[in-house]
């Protein structure tokens, strides 16, 4: 396949300033806050999404069984990071990274007045249309707006590890509040106060892309890859739209479907489904890019080293992801939250984690660059088996928590320090290995499929959601026996995983040029 004949965001057209935020290009100023209000969003909606479905209709709930409940949140989870991938390849092919991102911010913005009104409404109807909205508007945006982060750095290096440090750091300002605030309100004044709150910051966000990103961000991402044959781009443009228009068309047919009736939907069998179909979009991309992507021997080295990261970080998703579900109900049906009078939403334990790594991530910034400077720097697979590590060591806190829980017969309610040191194990985790992740996409993505490689790695991160939906049932004070057994289980897959990783990081390095570090 020929190469492309403009690359977005190559360093020839990057006429703007590139210090001044933090030491670092101004244009990571314009991502980080945009992208800090689209998480204070998304995770402000989240904590809520399973309290609120399972909640009886006399407290303005669905009154939704528990278990199809948790799997509705990790479906949700799933599709908003499975979405990345179309997202990455609709941003590659048709609308360009910077238009993407507008357009999904909209679809996010109405996502969110939708579910508002379907709690004032007591209808699923709305509801539903509104996650689906979020859904195919996070798509878009979600890895588009990482791709240009890695973009604004052409010269690669420990500084593009620090600069998505940083990045993250913004991420996780705006989970820390949004969960704070949409919680607060959500639990204590109504859900429809909870929803709408998090609807707001991300027009905040909208507003910020939209205002600062022509100044900042120059010509980064305005122009989507194109072939240098006219024809062959006008026959992929049209291939597009048809695809395009065609899957949406397929998705309002079954949200029709679904809503009357016709088509019965169960939650716990979509979301089993869903995690062969998952496996399989995985699998076959990979093979098309080795066999007809059109990749040097290079190219496809570095392609090869993405999937290995990628079952990992699978593995590491799949434990984290229980943070919504069953953490999050643990959090609520066996956590003394009483504080000199005052009970602490449930919901406020999710903001843990947004606050280490508010306080963790700058660390990790100086970490890297220092150890790089020293000729010490770790890979990025061993920064991976790290983080696993860390997270198994989360989970063995709370196999502890969950017996406490059973010999007292679900009756006494345990301290909430097992919740935070839980948080704090899992946020070292990741930090070794979510914006080492994202970054390692961008430089060892083929250039002209940067975008879709963003969309793979936020793959992982929907198999993860989708699995921890399907256990978050398991927390249940019908079913105390099960607790134990599932952390033990997660804890002892994580820790598997970080000692074959850790074996495998020598055998990487030796196969891949210097270029992964």
């Amino acid at each position: 396949m020929s190469e492309p004949m403009d690359v977005p965001g190559s360093a020839k057209q990057m006429a703007i300033p590139t210090s001044g935020f933090f030491g670092h290009p101004w244009g990571l100023s314009t991502l980080f806050f945009t992208e800090m209000w689209e998480r204070f969003s998304y995770y402000g909606l989240r904590p809520l999404l399973v309290f609120f479905m399972s909640a009886a209709l006399a407290e303005g709930g669905f009154n939704i069984p528990r278990d199809q409940a948790t799997a509705i949140v990790g479906i949700y989870g799933a599709s908003v990071y499975l979405a990345s991938l179309p997202g990455g390849w609709i941003a590659d092919r048709l609308f360009g990274l910077r238009r993407a991102i507008m357009v999904g911010a909209v679809l996010i913005s109405c996502g969110h007045i939708s579910i508002s009104l379907s709690s004032l409404a007591h209808t699923k109807v709305p509801f539903f249309l509104g996650l689906i909205l979020v859904v195919m508007g996070t798509g878009l945006l979600k890895p588009n707006i990482s791709a240009i982060v890695g973009d604004l750095y052409p010269e690669g290096g420990a500084r593009r590890d620090a600069g998505f440090s940083i990045f993250y750091m913004g991420i996780n300002i705006g989970a820390f509040f949004g969960q704070i605030i949409t919680g607060f309100l959500g639990e204590k004044f109504g859900w429809h106060f909870g929803f709408g709150a998090a609807g707001v910051g991300m027009l905040i966000g909208l507003a910020t892309f939209s205002l600062l990103a022509k100044k900042t961000l120059g010509s980064l991402g305005l122009e989507p890859t194109r072939h240098p044959d006219s024809s062959v781009q006008a026959r992929q443009l049209r291939t597009g739209k048809t695809i395009l228009g065609a899957g949406v068309s397929l998705l309002i047919l079954v949200i029709v479907l679904g809503a009357t009736g016709v088509l019965p939907l169960n939650a716990q069998a979509i979301g089993q489904n869903m995690t062969y179909v998952l496996v399989g979009v995985a699998v076959v991309y990979f093979g098309y890019l080795f066999i007809a992507g059109g990749l040097t021997t290079d190219e496809k080295k570095r392609v090869g080293v993405i999937a290995i990261l990628f079952v990992f970080a699978a593995i590491f998703w799949s434990a984290f992801e229980q943070a919504p579900t069953s953490l999050n109900l643990f959090a609520r049906d066996f956590t003394n939250r009483m504080v000199a009078g005052f009970e602490i939403p449930a919901t406020w334990f999710q903001s843990v984690n947004s606050l280490f790594i508010f306080m963790l991530a700058p660390f990790f910034a100086v970490l890297w660059v220092g150890m790089a400077r020293r000729g010490r720097e770790l890979s990025s697979p061993a920064k991976f088996a790290l983080g696993l590590f860390f997270a198994g060591l989360g989970f063995v806190i709370m196999i502890f928590a969950a017996k406490e829980v059973v010999v007292g017969g679900g009756l006494l309610k345990v301290s909430p320090w097992w919740l935070v040191g839980s948080y704090f194990f899992q946020t070292l985790g990741e930090l070794c290995l979510s914006p080492v992740g994202l970054s390692s996409m961008t430089k060892l993505s083929p250039r002209k499929y940067v975008g879709q490689m963003m969309g793979i790695w936020f793959l992982a991160s929907s198999v993860g959601n989708l699995i921890g939906g399907l256990v978050g049932g398991h927390v249940d004070p019908k079913k105390l026996d099960q607790m134990p057994t599932l952390f033990i289980v997660t804890a002892g897959s994580l820790f598997v995983a970080a000692a074959l990783l850790a074996a495998m990081t020598p055998f990487i390095k030796r196969f891949l040029t210097p270029k992964l570090t």
